[in-house]
């Protein structure tokens, strides 16, 4: 549909599927805004990092990171980015695993590590005796927000959902589908797994002081200098993968949705690029301010900045997206219920975060909330309000019922059994 549109971004997407301009200006807007407080966690996880291995001064590691970024994205581009990715990717694959085992191994194994976590005694968490070895941990349900925010959030995310557009043909589909899902085993489930042995760590760590965003470090600082450095790669591939396609996306969106006819009237292909790296100087900038802030004034952690801007994005941004692609009666109105709903929840979030139920003062579970509150927004709102146009969405449904030849070894024919 995407093609058949001929849709660059999420916001051109909801722009021609519900016919409303409107809608693509604010989600762009939604997109640039909320992509900043995500770029500025990874600008800050990378450079407690380095500073770990290298004794070098934060705020110095984020201006490097920052022009790293910049240039390359700068000078590459798309194709630039699509090859980082490949080449980053395959390091995060050998990089976790050596972390992985190395960090296992530093404790005595994986059965000794077990019987570690097993007698971590946290009577503030849970009172429940070898609590923390158990497979759900002490706190499921939190353990729950997350899997949603970071695996149903990248359904909705601008970032993500961009790159498939790129999609050549169906047998790419099919390969991909298979390389991403040994991919999020290995390193997502990896992830998960080496994050619940923080804790035999806490004796190391002051919390208080330094925050929760100081454990991994911590973790990694009695390695071997080879792993040490192995580490630096990985999480310096994955910061660079993701950075890259923040900025490629922020940039490119506010450029071809926002200015592209409303503030520039007449932009060709050379100014809508020269615009487009203007931009990403000013994105990375501003990223680099709020991480540098964020750190020096300890306002929040890592995961809590990306709650907020999964929250804010793939609230808004996923139930129209899903909806839109299969369901005919979505309304354009829902979507800006849903546009709306998330991003109001999500700044009350950041700023009045005290007033919030217990469990929805996490960012984390905030930004889960909107997401599943999404999925019943649209549908129901879409209910009660006026109908699409039906030339529109009949337009833009056209390309499923396009003819296509297929091999026999696809599809029979009607007639065979």
């Amino acid at each position: 549909m995407t093609q058949h549109l001929d849709s660059a971004t999420m916001p051109q997407f909801f722009e021609a599927r519900f016919g409303s301009s409107s809608l693509k200006i604010a989600a762009s807007v939604v997109t640039f805004i909320f992509l900043i407080p995500y770029t500025a966690s990874l600008y800050n996880g990378l450079s407690r990092l380095f500073g770990m291995a290298f004794n070098v001064d934060y705020t110095i590691c984020v201006v490097v990171m920052a022009v790293l970024t910049g240039i390359y994205v700068i000078a590459g581009g798309y194709m630039a980015t699509a090859i980082n990715d490949f080449v980053q990717g395959i390091v995060m694959l050998f990089g976790i695993t050596a972390v992985i085992l190395a960090v296992l191994n530093s404790q005595g194994g994986l059965l000794a590590a077990l019987d570690g976590l097993a007698r971590v005694s946290d009577e503030t968490v849970s009172t429940t005796p070898g609590i923390f070895a158990s497979f759900l941990g002490p706190d499921p349900l939190n353990l729950l927000g997350v899997v949603i925010l970071t695996s149903l959030g990248t359904w909705g995310l601008p970032q993500m959902v961009q790159k498939f557009y790129a999609i050549k043909s169906e047998k790419s589909i099919s390969t991909g589908t298979v390389i991403s899902t040994f991919f999020a085993l290995v390193v997502a489930g990896g992830c998960y797994f080496l994050g619940g042995f923080g804790r035999l760590f806490s004796d190391k760590i002051d919390i208080a002081a330094n925050g929760f965003d100081s454990v991994i470090p911590t973790m990694l600082s009695g390695l071997p200098d080879i792993l040490i450095a192995i580490v630096v790669i990985l999480v310096l591939s994955a910061s660079m993968s993701t950075l890259s396609s923040l900025v490629l996306t922020s940039s490119s969106t506010l450029t071809l949705d926002l200015l592209k006819g409303y503030v520039v009237k007449e932009m060709d292909e050379k100014k809508q690029v020269f615009i487009m790296r203007c931009l990403i100087v000013v994105f990375v900038a501003i990223s680099v301010i709020i991480a540098i802030i964020q750190y020096k004034s300890n306002v929040t952690f890592i995961a809590q900045l990306m709650g907020v801007s999964w929250g804010a994005l793939a609230g808004a941004f996923l139930a129209p997206f899903l909806y839109g692609l299969y369901w005919k009666g979505a309304t354009k109105i829902s979507c800006w219920c849903s546009f709306v709903f998330s991003t109001v929840v999500m700044l009350a979030n950041m700023f009045v975060r005290s007033s919030f139920p217990a469990l929805l003062q996490s960012p984390i579970n905030a930004g889960a909330f909107c997401m599943l509150a999404g999925l019943v927004i649209v549908p129901v709102v879409s209910l009660f309000t006026p109908k699409p146009n039906r030339k529109v969405v009949e337009e833009a449904f056209a390309c499923y019922d396009e003819k296509v030849m297929v091999s026999r070894s696809k599809m029979l024919g009607d007639n065979e059994e």
